[in-house]
C-alpha cells in the first residue's frame, strides 16, 4: 500500500509540473517562447531584435539590458502564420502590436530616417 501511495504522489507531482509548464500566460519570456515553438533562445531573441515577431522590452528587470517579452496573442499568431515579413529598413515605425505595460516606449521604436540624426563623425573627427 505504501508503494502505491508513493507512486501516486510522484504521478501527482509530475502532473502538476505539466500543468504549470503548459499554463497559458499573458506574456512569455524568450526562453518560454523558444521552448513552446521548439527553437533556440538565441533564434527567438534574434526574431525579436529583427522584428520578425512582435515583442517588446520589459520596462523593468535586472541588469543592463532589458529582456524581451512576447504576448500570448503573438504566440498564437506565430503558430498560425509564422514569422512576420522582414521590415523595411527605411520605415522607422514604432508600431508593434504590444500593449503598453510592461514595456517602455523607447524600446519599441526604431529611428525615423526622415528626422535629422546627429552625426557621430564630423570632418573625420570622432566626438
Amino acid at each position: 500500500m505504501e508503494a502505491f501511495e508513493e507512486r501516486l504522489s510522484r504521478i501527482e507531482g509530475m502532473l502538476a509540473q505539466l500543468v504549470e509548464r503548459e499554463q497559458v500566460r499573458q506574456w512569455y519570456s524568450v526562453d518560454e517562447f523558444a521552448r513552446i515553438v521548439g527553437r533556440s533562445d538565441f533564434t527567438c531573441r534574434e526574431w525579436c531584435r529583427l522584428r520578425r515577431i512582435a515583442a517588446g522590452k520589459k520596462a523593468s528587470g535586472r541588469g543592463k539590458h532589458a529582456s524581451w517579452a512576447i504576448s500570448h496573442a503573438e504566440l498564437q499568431r506565430y503558430q498560425r502564420e509564422g514569422l512576420l515579413p522582414v521590415p523595411d529598413a527605411h520605415s522607422g515605425s514604432c508600431e508593434m502590436n504590444v500593449s503598453k505595460p510592461p514595456f517602455s516606449q523607447e524600446a519599441r521604436c526604431s529611428p525615423n530616417p526622415s528626422q535629422p540624426q546627429e552625426e557621430s563623425v564630423e570632418k573625420g573627427i570622432e566626438r
